[in-house]
């Protein structure tokens, strides 16, 4: 059926909201996979439902109406209601589900996420799966903005009271140098800060825990490279540019560059990390925790066991929970 101007729609609801969130009809088309020209559409349609202008979409960002602060109260109520009936139906038959939005780290994209889709879709016959790839606190953003049911992703630590947090692998990081470059004999760290750092960019939070981690240490080093790709980190590295510091994750992502590297321990405090699987307490009840489960076999053989049969040293390292 099309909406029809003069009647409120979930679906109108939805594209309010995430153009009050996104402050941009553009942005908000893409969290939606709609056109922004839908998404104008829906927010006239809304507009004329409820008699009230409730966006300033001339404003650069858009702005909340007084009468649109009032609605986005209300509709987050409406949102949250429907969000809870469809997955107590859901639950009361898991082959009712027709939808499941899943958030992935770019880390499992190979190896991982079609494993579980694939494990997952013979269960959900009707079911059609969305998935979102990206960096953890996006996914974490898009989980806070309803965006997403599920994400796999690092925890960034305070996590919030609405939330259900199912561990699934723990990693320490790790150093990769030039083949050749260090001799594990003598003073690692010292060789290493000879060397320019290779690092992860501080726009993610997999970047920042590092150099967070380096400054508690007092450790300084040569910073001249800051990438947003493990394979070009990684080519660098093996090129002779620097070294870096990364997870065996990355390691495993990108591993066609590991004749060209030395893998070694942190030469200072150990670092780690925990990739968890998240999502809204209470809306779909057990099905994360059966999610869970799914995964840690797939984490073992696709993940865990290949790395430490390439790298012994990672068997105190990297572990599934």
């Amino acid at each position: 059926m099309v909406d029809s101007p003069g009647r409120i729609t979930l679906w109108g609801i939805e594209v309010f909201m995430a153009a009050a969130d996104e402050r941009s009809i553009s942005a908000a088309a893409r969290r939606l996979g709609a056109s922004p020209s839908t998404v104008s559409q829906q927010l006239t349609n809304l507009e004329t439902a409820v008699g009230a202008t409730l966006l300033q979409r001339n404003a650069r960002p858009v702005r909340l109406t007084r009468a649109g602060e009032i609605m986005h109260r209300r509709a987050q109520t409406i949102l949250n209601e429907a969000a809870q009936a469809r997955a107590e139906l859901a639950m009361s038959d898991l082959a009712m589900l027709t939808r499941f939005r899943l958030g992935m780290i770019e880390d499992f994209e190979a190896d991982v996420t079609p494993q579980l889709l694939t494990h997952m879709a013979t269960e959900l016959k009707s079911c059609q799966f969305l998935l979102e790839t990206g960096a953890s606190h996006t996914l974490h953003d898009l989980l806070d903005a309803r965006a997403l049911d599920v994400i796999v992703a690092a925890e960034l630590g305070g996590e919030a009271d609405w939330v259900e947090v199912h561990p699934l692998l723990r990693e320490g990081f790790i150093v990769a140098a030039p083949k050749g470059m260090i001799d594990p004999a003598k003073d690692v760290l010292r060789q290493l800060k000879r060397e320019p750092l290779v690092q992860y960019t501080q726009r993610h939070y997999m970047g920042r825990l590092v150099t967070s981690h380096l400054a508690r240490q007092n450790i300084s080093v040569l910073h001249r490279f800051e990438l947003d790709s493990y394979h070009a980190i990684l080519a660098m590295v093996g090129q002779g540019s620097g070294w870096t510091i990364l997870t065996p994750l990355a390691l495993m992502r990108a591993r066609r560059f590991a004749d060209q590297i030395d893998v070694m321990p942190l030469p200072f405090e150990p670092l780690s990390r925990t990739i968890s699987l998240t999502a809204r307490k209470g809306l779909l009840q057990d099905m994360p925790a059966k999610v869970a489960a799914t995964l840690k076999p797939i984490l073992q053989t696709s993940i865990v066991t290949p790395a430490i049969a390439r790298h012994p040293f990672l068997e105190s390292l990297i572990k599934v929970l």
